[in-house]
């Protein structure tokens, strides 16, 4: 399922490294859109408002375009979003293979990118998708099915 081996994200960058308060609408760019986050291949005001984990990475949370269904989670660093918002095609990076990796490479279960948000936290990214097939690797349409807990459900006010 791999596309690309790679290393191992870098770190994220400490809180520190951006100015408290600044939107991704208002950071600073370093010229020609830039990064001004080390080795990003990201847009600056993008990279600036991502909230990495110590793996340098943020969760991606993929949902069907057309019907709202939620899909799948998967992990991404800079790398990958770049190449998910670039070329059409979701791109994650697997934390337990330590590469990148593209949805129906060899399942042919291709999520074909529709929109790509941050949520305002900065630390999850909502991609919206056309999924052809399986989202998940058990063959289920997403990585929920028959998965449900039995819980006690609050009033519907």
């Amino acid at each position: 399922m791999s596309e690309q081996p790679a290393p191992s994200p870098a770190p994220a960058p400490t809180s520190g490294s951006s100015s408290a308060g600044s939107s991704s609408a208002d950071a600073p760019s370093s010229g020609a859109g830039k990064s001004l986050v080390p080795g990003s291949p990201l847009p600056a005001g993008i990279a600036a408002a991502l909230k990495r984990d110590g793996a340098g990475l943020v969760a991606a949370i993929v949902q069907q375009f057309d019907s709202n269904e939620v899909l799948m989670l998967g992990w991404m660093d800079d790398e990958a979003l770049n190449r998910t918002m670039t070329t059409g095609r979701v791109t994650f990076y697997s934390r337990s293979r330590q590469e990148y990796w593209r949805k129906g490479d060899t399942s042919g279960h291709v999520q074909w990118v529709k929109s790509v948000a941050l949520d305002c936290d900065g630390d999850a990214l909502l991609v919206r998708v056309d999924q052809v097939g399986a989202a998940c690797h058990t063959g289920t349409r997403t990585c929920f099915d028959g998965r449900a807990f039995d819980v006690v459900a609050g009033p519907a006010n």
